[in-house]
């Protein structure tokens, strides 16, 4: 089908849908929108490949088929791209203000502020995660279209390379299904969970796709011999009504095959059944829970999974009523019972509410969305545990309890006192010690249930505390107590570095950048900060500080001293320890038994090399590379010296230690080759070799004499050339 002929199907589907229950008007809106959209875009593609109107046109159609969003957020859905910045031509501000008002104009420019972030082309950051919900906290509109627009994408997602789609998922799964949920928008997120599992774990999703497949048939007879009795009742009440079943989806299912570890067959609730009711406004409740009481004297109810979201909706505007009962067969079925207001509010969330209140009616959502702005305005948030928290909150059931004058108050199930605390005010929260529940006195820790009265008991001298956070459930109280306790810490850090300022003034010692480097390497801390921090609650005694420097001026004088014993002074006099410029020459007869080659690494003539002082054998004359240096520059900078040999012309005079590790096949005769190659063709001296044979390989040590560093590398070239030799390395053991 070619592009024009694609474009024109899509919007044909949409344009019709406006002439069924739409005036003139609006249809004429929809055409003018279109005509607009298709003279900016034409024929345009995204990278993708795929052409930019028809994804516009899509999104508009699932704005107002899916969503029954009005004409507003339909017309945006279709001019959502017209300025893409790949255009050619983008519209302007004033072209969409003056076409078609400053309210599409606006829910554009929050598409435009969230599409800036580049969360659409780049990986997300968590920093953008803030801004984007920042964005989102405004029109609610803004939230639904995108929502929209990334349903389309992932109906599509096949056509993006493999990177794309996993940022995509994963975008998909930590914040616009759980958007559409508290949205109620329950189908576009059931449908957006499907499709991220289809593209996380491929298996899984064929996998239970196929057995529902396979189990449809006798679903829909277990559905038939269900519905006839209550059917009978319902008519025989005079009501109007229909039932339908409605199949879990299959991420759900997969959900919870995963988290109770049972198979497909064991899973009780794979479909409910709902019943909708044609009522009256007036009639909805009553009418609702006589069907209820049909549906339970007909099967056996289960009282604890009844909910009641009628009496009390959830915040999204979700009104229903839920029980489980013993169907035929001894099976559970869950029952929801709803009329047909509720069931398209069910159906499509927060833009059923504005249909049937003419938009006024989001007072819940705000209410959701300012505690969402407070929480990302907090800059101590680490938004990554926000999203996480997020996510839970979203799908979480609600209980409702009451403040001691009455009012209503809804949180997370699960929630506690603290929480409770919290929700009412930060300050409460941070001076709560426990409170009233009912009348008897509980912790801060206690559970609220359905229905709770509470009232809150306080103490000034409470404060947040770090263990507070292992059983709050909220994200504002979670929030809350953690940028509490780093104003604290910050605080009493502040308190530490002058503590110690004045100490090192007291103890006239420099307070140095490398004695602070000193203290964070003692102590094992990475931050200035949480040195401060125990110096101020007195997990460090400053005195243990003292010793660290006050010890260390005691060896430097010990180690001066030292040097002095050991060399004339005239060479002591300007000699700097380790960051000085001045440098020991040593001679490479070692004539003077004041140096000695360090054991640990065997410096040959040429080997770059430092001094160490030892207190009682003298100085010790190691490779730079020496295993142990690391260390000794650590923790005894005071001991080191700069260190060169005197005069590289007279290298043949002395002879040094090196010991070499040789390993490879074990050949005839490889033995002989090697003690040929040092005695005959070099005319090095042997002191030991010691050579160990194991399943056709072998590995030897050999300690040789050598006049200089250029006389090693030599040997060891001719050694790896010795046919059965692998490798041969200097060695520091």
């Amino acid at each position: 089908m070619e592009v024009k002929e694609q474009i024109y199907t899509r919007y044909i589907y949409l344009k019709d849908f406006f002439r069924i229950g739409w005036d003139d008007d609006a249809t004429s809106k929809i055409e003018k929108a279109f005509q607009f959209a298709q003279s900016l875009l034409g024929e345009e593609t995204f990278n993708s490949g795929e052409v930019i109107l028809n994804h516009s046109i899509d999104v508009a159609t699932i704005v107002a088929t899916e969503i029954g969003m009005g004409i507003d957020s339909v017309v945006t859905g279709l001019l959502h791209n017209v300025m893409y910045a790949g255009l050619e031509r983008k519209a302007t501000r004033e072209e969409i203000e003056e076409n078609f008002g400053e309210s599409v104009y606006s829910i554009l420019n929050g598409m435009a502020k969230i599409n800036a972030l580049g969360t659409d082309t780049v990986d997300l950051h968590s920093e953008n995660y803030r801004k984007l919900l920042l964005a989102l906290a405004g029109d609610v509109r803004v939230i639904i279209i995108k929502i929209a627009d990334r349903l389309q994408v992932m109906r599509n997602l096949d056509i993006y390379d493999s990177e794309s789609r996993e940022r995509l998922v994963s975008e998909t799964s930590h914040l616009y299904a759980p958007l559409a949920h508290r949205l109620g928008l329950y189908a576009i997120n059931s449908e957006l969970q499907d499709l991220c599992l289809k593209y996380q774990k491929p298996e899984a999703y064929n996998y239970v796709l196929t057995r529902l497949k396979e189990t449809e048939n006798e679903r829909a007879n277990f559905v038939a011999e269900f519905v006839k009795p209550v059917e009978k009742k319902l008519k025989k009440r005079g009501l109007n009504f229909s039932m339908k079943a409605r199949t879990k989806s299959v991420f759900s299912i997969w959900n919870k095959m995963h988290k109770k570890n049972v198979s497909f067959d064991e899973v009780m609730d794979l479909f409910a059944i709902r019943v909708i009711l044609d009522s009256k406004p007036e009639d909805e409740k009553s009418d609702c829970w006589t069907a209820y009481s049909f549906v339970t004297e007909e099967y056996q109810a289960n009282t604890e999974r009844l909910r009641d979201w009628i009496t009390i909706p959830k915040s999204n505007g979700y009104e229903s009523l839920h029980t489980t009962v013993m169907g035929p067969q001894g099976k559970w079925v869950e029952i929801q019972i709803r009329t047909r207001r509720m069931d398209e509010i069910a159906e499509k969330g927060l833009a059923a509410h504005w249909r049937y209140k003419g938009g006024k009616d989001s007072s819940n959502f705000d209410g959701w969305l300012a505690g969402i702005r407070d929480i990302l305005e907090n800059p101590e948030l680490n938004v990554v545990d926000f999203i996480d928290q997020f996510r839970i909150d979203i799908y979480s059931d609600e209980i409702f309890v009451f403040t001691p004058k009455g009012d209503l108050k809804k949180l997370p199930q699960g929630a506690t006192m603290l929480d409770f605390a919290y929700e009412i005010h930060s300050e409460l929260g941070d001076h709560c010690v426990g409170g009233r529940v009912n009348g008897k006195k509980v912790t801060l820790k206690y559970k609220l249930k359905n229905g709770d009265q509470i009232s809150i008991d306080t103490s000034n001298n409470q404060n947040p505390k770090m263990d507070w956070l292992d059983f709050l459930v909220t994200s504002k109280a979670k929030s809350r107590v953690k940028a509490s306790l780093n104003e604290e810490r910050s605080r009493q850090a502040a308190l530490g570095k002058e503590i110690l300022a004045r100490k090192f003034k007291n103890w006239k010692i420099e307070l140095s950048d490398e004695a602070i480097r000193k203290m964070l390497k003692n102590y094992g801390f990475k931050l200035a900060a949480d040195l401060y921090y125990d110096i101020a609650t007195e997990k460090i005694d400053p005195l243990d500080i003292k010793s660290l420097f006050t010890e260390k001026v005691a060896e430097e004088e010990s180690a001066k001293r030292t040097l002095e014993e050991l060399l004339p002074k005239s060479e002591v006099k300007d000699l700097a320890f380790e960051g000085g410029d001045d440098f020991l020459v040593i001679d490479n007869n070692l004539k003077n038994l004041n140096y000695k080659l360090a054991p640990c690494c065997n410096p040959v003539f040429g080997d770059p090399i430092f001094g160490f002082v030892s207190i009682k054998e003298g100085i010790k004359i190691h490779r730079k590379s020496c295993p142990n240096a690391l260390q000794m520059k650590e923790r005894y900078p005071y001991r080191i010296i700069k260190t060169r040999w005197r005069d590289e012309a007279n290298a043949n005079q002395g002879s040094f230690l090196a010991t070499l590790y040789i390993s490879g096949t074990d050949e005839l005769g490889i033995v002989s080759e090697i003690s040929h190659i040092i005695a005959k063709d070099i005319g090095t001296q042997m002191r030991s070799i010691n050579i160990e044979s194991d399943k056709g390989n072998f590995e030897g040590v050999l300690k040789v004499l050598v006049y200089n560093l250029d006389h090693l590398e030599f040997l060891i070239h001719k050694l790896k050339k010795v046919k059965g030799v692998i490798s041969v390395s200097r060695g520091e053991k």
